[in-house]
């Protein structure tokens, strides 16, 4: 009798190089990563529902924008720091494209994924984002395994990287890490959620309401109804047939009229009967109360989103609610994002990195007049003099109103 050598499945636990002998789970149940979601495909779940509702994904896309800022700041006399926040890669992307993908990621799947590759004598230095949604976290915990589709894994095509601070040589002769970034959550140990799962329900609410409206649209908003039509049948397909023809030339797209075929009778008594809807209004509330529900499930603010309140545009609003963002989520997931990115410069590039900071700016200019000149320039990321006279004069008499006093 034979056996069946099941020994290609098995993960092999001394082997650092290439320590997984298989692709996917097998039937026992044998699987080399920990799956993200029931099937492994819980990240192409969160993308399609931020393809489908307009809000979420405008709050997505904002938070990431705000997080990566306009830039970065670092101690102009290292020049290798600046370099590094210039090329952040042989593709020639900055370390604020870098950044940028890096936040879109944790806003949208609540994990995010850099690899770092250095050479042997850890001298250079290179960083790159890797799409979250093709990471999965290897069954030993210490390995990020990475395939372009994850409903066909193969060994062949799949990718492991060691996670920070470890690092591997790669085929090319670098030395190759990843850092996991994840938003810790209660009972999940190997991937982060976002913060927005709670509001996975008002988005699709959100995408639906928008499809009526599509519905609507496309039937030039007639009524919905029933056609009863009267015909000889002889059998169920031919009243089958009567009925596709019907719908493909007077239903509508999608259909808002349902046909009945019955015998015919010495009088034709065909006849359509409507059905009247008066809830327009409440599918309205439904819809601005999901796009609430969202706001408030991203931890975001509507003024920052570009939705509207009912009183209207108000600048100092839009100041306010940035303020409150800017020290409450957008700092701390900076800070977030960047400690272990100054650590591995500081490692690789042998370079302080403390002073590599992001330059945030308001989505509308609004300075105090109290403010000087040099500490406007220094909020905005410029080059800034504190001993320059002109520099020196305060913001209110260098406006239009060349005022003097600002008592």
């Amino acid at each position: 009798m034979k056996t069946k050598n099941t020994s290609r499945n098995l993960y092999v636990r001394g082997n650092t190089v290439n320590p997984f002998a298989a692709a996917g789970p097998d039937k026992a149940g044998n699987e080399r990563y920990w799956r993200w979601g029931s099937d492994n495909l819980f990240p192409n779940a969160l993308a399609l529902m931020s393809r489908r509702s307009p809000t979420h994904r405008r709050i997505i896309n904002d938070k990431a924008d705000y997080i990566s800022g306009k830039g970065f700041t670092c101690d102009p006399e290292r020049r290798t720091l600046a370099a590094i926040a210039e090329r952040a890669n042989g593709a020639g992307e900055s370390l604020r494209v870098i950044l940028n993908k890096l936040a879109f990621d944790k806003s949208l799947f609540g994990n995010a994924f850099l690899e770092i590759a250095t050479d042997p004598d850890e001298t250079s230095l290179s960083l790159f984002h890797q799409d979250a949604s093709q990471c999965r976290v290897a069954r030993d915990g210490t390995h990020i395994l990475l395939h372009h589709d994850w409903t066909a894994f193969t060994l062949q095509q799949a990718k492991s990287l060691p996670l920070y601070p470890a690092f591997e040589p790669a085929p090319d002769g670098t030395l190759r890490s990843i850092v996991h970034y994840k938003d810790y959550e209660p009972m999940f140990e190997h991937y982060g959620l976002p913060a927005y799962i709670a509001g996975l329900n008002v988005s699709a609410i959100a995408y639906k309401t928008d499809q009526w409206n599509i519905s609507r649209l496309d039937n030039s908003f007639q009524l919905s109804g029933i056609m009863v039509l009267d015909g000889d049948v002889d059998n169920e397909q031919d009243a089958y047939d009567i009925i596709s023809a019907a719908e493909k030339r007077f239903a509508g797209k999608p259909g808002q009229v349902m046909f009945m075929v019955k015998n015919t009778e010495e009088t034709d008594n065909s006849k359509f009967v409507p059905i009247a809807s008066a809830n327009e209004g409440d599918w309205k509330l439904l819809h601005d109360q999901a796009t609430s529900d969202i706001v408030v499930a991203h931890s975001w603010f509507r003024s920052l989103s570009g939705l509207d309140y009912t009183t209207g545009f108000n600048a100092e609003r839009i100041l306010h609610e940035y303020e409150i963002a800017l020290n409450t989520l957008i700092l701390g997931e900076q800070q977030e994002l960047l400690e272990p990115i100054r650590t591995v410069i500081e490692r690789c590039l042998h370079c302080e990195a403390s002073s590599l900071q992001v330059i945030n700016r308001p989505p509308t200019r609004s300075k105090p007049l109290y403010m000087k000149v040099w500490e406007a320039r220094k909020n905005d990321g410029l080059s800034y003099d504190p001993d320059d006279p002109e520099q020196n004069l305060y913001l209110a008499q260098i406006t239009k109103y060349a005022l003097r006093n600002i008592d």
